[in-house]
């Protein structure tokens, strides 16, 4: 298991960020996700627990290991997939996942041979091994940077904003890939993609201005809704006045109309009709953290 204990980070200057503010996390086996709008402290956090950097406060522990009292000990237990990443151009995959193998510590080339043809099949990418990833679509890249991060089997994978830019086949794709490996390895997620989230964690943490603000079970989290949310579609004044009352979560256009969406124990007005919550409106909540009285764990 991954703990995260009292973790502060702030980027000093004229005007200091406060990045993250005293997080604590217990990351269990399987997919945990990490949900947050941007700038929220998501890639921050991410990056300290892969030790690219050090926090100003508070502890990791992968099992018994200490991040920061052994980083090269925590490096050779984590896969790490960030956001971007380059390769060299016309190197194909097979070449560069020797390459990867050799610096992650895999010595023998018979060793290799079977982590990067196993790892090649499972990511689809067998039949492309000996093409230039300088020339893959952004889907095969995605799947050829997850090859490479379970190299040396992690016994953590660290995979940040994985699906942006992918279309919905090679999305749903890739996630694919990600529930099958959730299941014998701990996955940290990180990402502002709801759906993404709610189809693949088992648990979740939201973060904002470096804080957590909810953890726990995402249905848990959503069921605690039921009988508080009301719709209704409004025109744009009516919507703006909403939004001035503290009771909104959340608004969007729709068919030329404002579908507003309000937190309230009773009917508000009566053309709202209840809304069954889903995670998206449980999300929206916990950064806002309207009417809770502190964060949410469930």
């Amino acid at each position: 298991m991954l703990r995260l204990s009292g973790v502060s980070k702030i980027y000093p200057g004229k005007n200091p960020v406060h990045a993250l503010n005293n997080v604590s996390l217990n990351v269990p086996s399987g997919i945990f996700g990490l949900l947050g709008p941007n700038g929220a402290g998501k890639s921050t956090l991410m990056s300290i627990i892969a030790t690219l950097q050090r926090p100003d406060r508070g502890s990791i522990h992968l099992g018994e290991i200490d991040a920061f009292a052994s980083p090269r000990e925590m490096r050779a237990k984590l896969g790490y997939l960030p956001q971007d990443f380059g390769t060299y151009p016309g190197a194909s995959a097979e070449e560069l996942l020797h390459y990867f193998a050799r610096l992650k510590g895999i010595s023998t080339a018979a060793e290799r041979e079977h982590q990067i043809g196993t790892l090649l099949e499972m990511v689809n990418l067998d039949a492309a091994k000996n093409r230039p990833v300088s020339d893959y679509s952004g889907g095969m890249r995605q799947r050829f940077g997850v090859a490479q991060a379970l190299l040396g089997h992690p016994k953590l994978l660290i995979v940040v904003e994985p699906t942006a830019g992918l279309d919905p086949a090679e999305r749903n794709r890739f996630n694919q890939i990600l529930a099958n490996i959730g299941e014998n390895t701990a996955i940290i997620l990180s990402t502002h993609i709801i759906e993404d989230v709610s189809n693949l964690c088992r648990r979740i943490a939201v973060i904002n201005q470096g804080r957590i603000m909810a953890e726990g079970d995402p249905e848990k989290l959503t069921a605690s809704l039921s009988g508080q949310l009301w719709q209704a579609l409004v025109d744009r004044e009516r919507a703006d006045q909403i939004s001035k009352s503290g009771q909104l979560v959340f608004r969007r256009i729709h068919r030329g109309l404002h579908l507003v969406v309000i937190q309230s124990e009773t009917q508000p007005a009566e053309d709202f009709t209840p809304k069954i919550p889903d995670f998206e409106d449980a999300y929206f909540l916990a950064v806002l953290q309207k009417n809770y009285g502190g964060n949410l764990f469930f």
